[in-house]
Order: structure tokens, then C-alpha cells, then sequence
């Protein structure tokens, strides 16, 4: 049995004496957040407003949007009609002036700091123990199309560990992974045809051999094996490219043949119109 009782900021202790049971992903999404919630809690209040590498967003702008979509990702589990009426009013804000970051400040009612971490921490536990008791094929609404339960906590686990990665670089702390990144990794693979499609490019027929050694030192491999058409290396650095939170010239992946270096120039694994990668030697650890 696992037992979580934990003190977080401002002195509400969290817990839960109940057995991991259900689905795993979303205990690995706990897990992911407690890690970045153990980097940000020693933060002086001051501290939060720091500006990341990421788009200038500060600690505390990385925090708010986590914060938010995981309320969004628990409302569309719990109720859809609820879920569906919150989605169409933020697009609506969103397209407002200030946009993303002024719409994000409102939902949290203007909280930063330890304030914010504290909001964050109790709805984020909630939302691993909701999505651990759901049935993981339950489809549930998002932005785009329905997905299951276990694809919604999957893609909020990638998005917390890809935008945490901005607060580790300007803090210049070394994350230290897990095998959980995993999870990470099967979404990019995931994503090869998307990627593509996404930029209205044909779909190359000749899959990479996707072939990276997990932080345990274990092997992961995936599509036919191949010594012409292979990504190869360290599954961190494979997850930080196609969350597009490194450059693939920023890494240690060998990447070799058309296909695999054109996947690595332009990988997303993340919704929404293409992005490109940022340009090499601009995301580092500060």
C-alpha cells in the first residue's frame, strides 16, 4: 500500500492511505507534478516571477497553465456539458486581448506564488485519483476530437513534464527522469504521421527505427529495425524534441537517414497548428 500525507504550502496536508489501484498513467502524472512541485515549493515568493526561456513565461505563468487544463481535463471527466460550455467561453477569452496569459490570470483569481502552488498541488492530486478510478477507454471531450480517459491523463502528464522543463533550465536544475517518461516518449511515437499531416506534408511510408535507452538503462524500441533510418540515444533527449522543449542539434540523438532527420527537424507531439522547434542554443540550463 502507498500512503501519501504531505504537507504543501501554506500548511493544508494532503492525503491518501489508499492503494494505487486503477490506472497507472495517472499516478505517473502525480508523480511527474510532485517532482515539479518539490523543485518550486523552496521558491521565495519573488522568485516565481523569474522569466523562462520558454516565450518569456515566468515560473509562475508555466504553473497557472498547468493548473488550468487540469482543471479542464478533470471538468471534461466529471461533466461534459460543464466541460463543453468552459471550453467555449475560454476560447472566446483567449481571443481577447492579453489572450492566453490575461485569461489564465483571471481563472486563478490573480494567484501566484506559494498561493498558486498550493491551488495547483490539491487539484492536481485530485485529478490523479479521479483518473485512476475512471474506466481508461471512457471517452471524454477536449479541444479536438474525443479521446479515451487514458489519453487525457497521458497528455497531461507530457505537458507537465515538457513545460516543467522551462523552470528546471532557469533554475539550472538537472531533472533527474524516471522510466514514467515513457509515457512521454510512446505520444511522440505516436505522432510521427501527425506531424506531418499537421503541415499539410504526405506521410513518408518508411517509419524510423526509434531505438533509446530509458533512464533505468533499459532498451525501448520501436518500428522495424534499421541502420539507415534510426533515431537513436538517450529517451530524455528523445522526449525533449518532439515536446519541442530542445532543438535536436541540442541533444545527443544520433539521427540518421531523410526521414528520421526531417521527424526530428519539425516533431510535435502536442495539438494545435504546427510549431517549429526552437532554433539550436536557445532552450538550455541556465
Amino acid at each position: 500500500m502507498v500512503s501519501v500525507c504531505q504537507t504543501v504550502a501554506g500548511g493544508h496536508a494532503l492525503s491518501n492511505d489508499r492503494p494505487r489501484e486503477g490506472l497507472s498513467t495517472a499516478w505517473d502524472f502525480l508523480d511527474e507534478n510532485d517532482a515539479l512541485y518539490t523543485l518550486v515549493a523552496p521558491l521565495k515568493p519573488a522568485e516565481f516571477s523569474q522569466k523562462t526561456l520558454f516565450k518569456d513565461w515566468t515560473i509562475d505563468d508555466v504553473i497557472r497553465h498547468l493548473h488550468l487544463w487540469n482543471h479542464a481535463a478533470l471538468l471534461s471527466l466529471q461533466d461534459e456539458a460543464a466541460f463543453v460550455e468552459f471550453f467555449a467561453d475560454s476560447r472566446k477569452k483567449l481571443a481577447q486581448p492579453g489572450g492566453r496569459q490575461a485569461f489564465e490570470l483571471e481563472w486563478a483569481e490573480g494567484k501566484g506564488g506559494l498561493e498558486l502552488i498550493d491551488d495547483w498541488r490539491k487539484l492536481y492530486h485530485q485529478t490523479a485519483e479521479q483518473f485512476a478510478a475512471a474506466d481508461p477507454k471512457k471517452r471524454v471531450k477536449w479541444a479536438g476530437p474525443d479521446m479515451s480517459v487514458r489519453s487525457s491523463i497521458t497528455a497531461r502528464l507530457m505537458e507537465t513534464w515538457a513545460h516543467a522543463q522551462a523552470v528546471y533550465d532557469v533554475l539550472g536544475h538537472e531533472r533527474a527522469d524516471t522510466d514514467r517518461i515513457k509515457n512521454v516518449a510512446v505520444i511522440g511515437i505516436n505522432t510521427f504521421g501527425w506531424t506531418f499531416k499537421n503541415r499539410g506534408l504526405d506521410v513518408p511510408d518508411d517509419v524510423p527505427y526509434v531505438r533509446l535507452t530509458a533512464p533505468s538503462g533499459d532498451i525501448w524500441e520501436w518500428n522495424e529495425p534499421s541502420e539507415t533510418n534510426v533515431i537513436a540515444g538517450g529517451a530524455t533527449a528523445f522526449c525533449q524534441v518532439v515536446t519541442q522543449t530542445r532543438n535536436v542539434a541540442d541533444t545527443d540523438l544520433q539521427v540518421t537517414g531523410k526521414t528520421a532527420n526531417r521527424w526530428m527537424g519539425m516533431a510535435q507531439c502536442f495539438a494545435g497548428p504546427p510549431h517549429d522547434p526552437p532554433p539550436p542554443g536557445t532552450r538550455y540550463k541556465q
